[in-house]
C-alpha cells in the first residue's frame, strides 16, 4: 500500500513567512503523497478589520454569519491558499487548491448546538470525503492544498475546524493508503511545561493522554487537537505526529501510538 502523509499547519505558520518558506521547501521533499491541510483565522480576522466586519464572539467561541463566511472563503480559498499553491508550484510541487466544495471533496453539515448557534460552521463524519476522486488525483501525483470550508451539497459553504478536516482526511483515505497524520504548530511537540519548549513528551498512548488531561498538563486548544488525533488513530491512521513546522523532517516532536 502507497504512503500518503496529510499536514496540517494553522494560520500562525502562514503568517510567518521565514518559517512557511523553511516548511514548504520541506513539504515539497517528501517524497510520495502528500496533502497540505491550512488554516488561516488570525489571517481572516485581520483582513475583516480591514473591511470593516466583526468578528463576532458566543460565550468566548467564535462565530460564523454571512459576512464572516464571506470573508472566510476569499481569505482561506483565495487569498491563503493560492499563495500556498503558486509557491508549492515553484518548488517543483504540483500542487491543487481545493475547498470541501471542489470535486465534492468534503461534505459537512450545519453544527447543531442547544446553546450557541455557530452560524455557518459545519461539521463532518465518517462518510464526508470523497475518497475515490482524492485518491485518482494522488495517483496522478497532484498534492492537494485544502483550506477549511466544506459544503452541504446544496449549494451552502461552511467554516469548518481544520484540524477535524486533516483527521477525517486522513482515516478516511487510509482504506487506500498507509497514512501518516501531521499536525504543525508552534510549539516543539506536546509539553510537560508550557512554558518549556524543552520539556517536549516524546510518545504518548490514549492513558496517559486521559492522566495528562486530568492533571491539567494538556487543556484549552491543544484537546481538540488530541481528541482529532486519537480518533484518527483509532480509524486506521499508522501514526500522528505533532510538532514544529521546522522539524516537518525530522523526529523531533510527540508521537502518538
Amino acid at each position: 500500500m502507497d504512503s500518503l502523509h496529510v499536514i496540517k499547519i494553522g494560520g500562525k505558520v502562514v503568517a510567518d513567512e521565514p518559517l512557511l518558506t523553511e516548511f514548504l521547501d520541506d513539504f515539497s521533499n517528501i517524497d510520495g503523497h502528500k496533502i497540505l491541510v491550512h488554516g488561516g483565522g488570525n489571517i481572516a480576522s485581520q483582513i475583516s478589520d480591514k473591511l470593516g466586519v466583526e468578528v463576532k464572539m458566543n460565550k468566548g467561541r467564535r462565530v460564523t454569519d454571512k459576512d464572516s463566511l464571506d470573508v472566510a472563503a476569499m481569505t482561506y480559498a483565495g487569498l491563503i491558499n493560492k499563495n500556498l499553491v503558486a509557491k508549492l508550484q515553484a518548488r517543483g510541487c504540483n500542487a491543487l487548491g481545493l475547498s470541501g466544495a471542489d470535486l465534492n471533496a468534503i461534505k459537512a453539515f450545519k453544527r447543531q448546538d442547544a446553546e450557541i448557534d455557530y452560524g455557518f460552521v459545519g461539521d463532518v463524519d465518517d462518510d464526508s470525503v470523497n475518497v475515490p476522486g482524492l485518491s485518482k488525483l494522488l495517483k496522478m501525483n497532484i498534492s492537494p492544498v485544502f483550506c477549511a470550508l466544506t459544503h452541504d451539497g446544496h449549494g451552502q459553504l461552511f467554516n469548518t475546524n481544520a484540524d477535524t478536516l486533516a483527521a477525517v482526511l486522513a482515516h478516511s483515505l487510509s482504506k487506500n493508503f498507509e497514512v501518516t497524520l501531521t499536525f504543525c504548530f508552534e510549539k516543539q511537540g506536546v509539553l510537560a511545561d508550557v512554558e518549556d519548549d524543552r520539556s517536549v513528551i516524546p510518545e504518548i498512548d490514549w492513558e496517559l493522554y486521559v492522566e495528562l488531561k486530568e492533571d491539567g498538563t494538556i487543556h484549552e486548544g491543544m484537546l481538540p487537537k488530541m481528541e482529532n488525533a486519537f480518533k484518527a488513530l483509532n480509524k486506521g491512521v499508522r501514526q500522528v505526529e505533532i510538532k514544529h513546522p521546522a522539524n516537518l523532517l525530522t523526529k523531533t516532536g510527540t508521537i502518538l501510538t
